[in-house]
């Protein structure tokens, strides 16, 4: 067996790539220096890793203000605001959530990958709100970062989004599959790839909710989502793929713009109030990494999306659906 393997599977707390580093690094012996992680174990052979003090993250701390859900030793969730871009990068260098994440969590961040810094498992986009869960050390990132790599197929982590759409979906209820890739004109919008090109991504949708008014009905539903695979922007494309983009979505709902105008006043300012795409991380369930316990989280409908929904409920008779989990939607009925 490699030595990199072996050593991962009796240091839990290190990631096999955080081991593989160490190596190189000169910090795994057996008589001499082992640099090589493909090195075979030798039997009767005694094999020590020295794990040297975590560097201070090269991120600077930021004093942002954060809407804490959970926090305990491992890890960490947060409700995000829209505009608040999850790690830095280009056009971002500052005032991220990696940055505040390492002004509040402090000295409890320990070593991931050999400095201390947060260890981000899955994004959010800039103008999307929810829930986000980071893990605070190696093994709580390895731990969740399996959990991710599985999108839920061994029943252990659970996303569910709530969006406003343009349009009914036909059917009500379905699945969108379609493999993306990123756009050779536009390297900042990802688009639907051609069979045989492109990434997995599957999108599960079930419209909740419509709104049917003499000015509504037909024109927006409140759709929940559930994502089988976790690609960038995954949600927005499958969705404009449909035909029923995101309300407010600028890079893949520009051409339903004209859609505001069959919406009565109090609507269209509603809608052009928002400013961003109406998609909120609503319910995140996971296991812990340390303690194997379930965890769940659900996080209200953020105000300027259930201003929207308010606003076209009160158009006409109201809401018609489903309440769905993780909103705050206080009238409505059963169908």
């Amino acid at each position: 067996m490699r030595l990199d393997r072996w050593l991962a599977e009796r240091v839990p707390d290190l990631s096999r790539s955080r081991i593989q580093a160490l190596m190189r690094d000169g910090h795994v012996r057996s008589g001499g220096t082992i640099g090589e992680p493909r090195h075979a174990v030798k039997p009767g052979h005694i094999y020590e890793i020295e794990v040297p003090e975590a560097a201070d993250a090269e991120l600077e701390a930021e004093p942002i203000g954060l809407k804490v859900v959970h926090e305990d030793g491992d890890l960490i969730v947060i409700d995000k605001p829209a505009g608040l871009v999850v790690h830095p990068g280009a056009g971002h260098a500052t005032g991220t959530l990696a940055n505040a994440l390492v002004a509040h969590c402090g000295s409890s961040l320990s070593g991931i990958g050999g400095v201390k810094r947060p260890g981000i498992v899955h994004r959010l986009d800039k103008d999307t709100t929810g829930l986000l869960v980071v893990a605070k050390n190696d093994s709580a990132h390895q731990g969740l970062g399996a959990q991710f790599k599985s999108h839920g197929r061994d029943g252990r982590l659970r996303r569910s989004y709530l969006a406003l759409v343009w349009g009914v979906p036909v059917p009500r209820h379905g699945v969108v599959d379609a493999p993306l890739t990123r756009s050779a004109a536009n390297r900042t919008k990802i688009i639907v790839a051609r069979p045989g090109v492109g990434r997995e991504a599957i999108t599960h949708y079930e419209v909740v909710a419509t709104f049917d008014g003499p000015e509504t009905a037909g024109v927006v539903s409140l759709v929940q989502l559930q994502l089988e695979t976790g690609r960038t922007h995954q949600i927005r494309v499958h969705m404009a793929h449909i035909g029923h983009p995101i309300l407010g979505d600028q890079l893949y709902g520009a051409g339903f713009k004209t859609r505001v105008a069959r919406l009565h006043e109090g609507a269209r300012e509603k809608v052009i109030a928002l400013g961003r795409q109406a998609l909120h991380a609503a319910e995140l369930g996971f296991e812990h990494p340390r303690r194997e316990q379930a965890m769940h989280f659900r996080s209200a409908i953020p105000e300027d999306i259930q201003a929207v929904i308010d606003v076209l409920e009160s158009s006409g008779r109201g809401l018609s659906g489903a309440k769905p989990n993780g909103d705050r939607l206080r009238r409505g009925r059963r169908r």
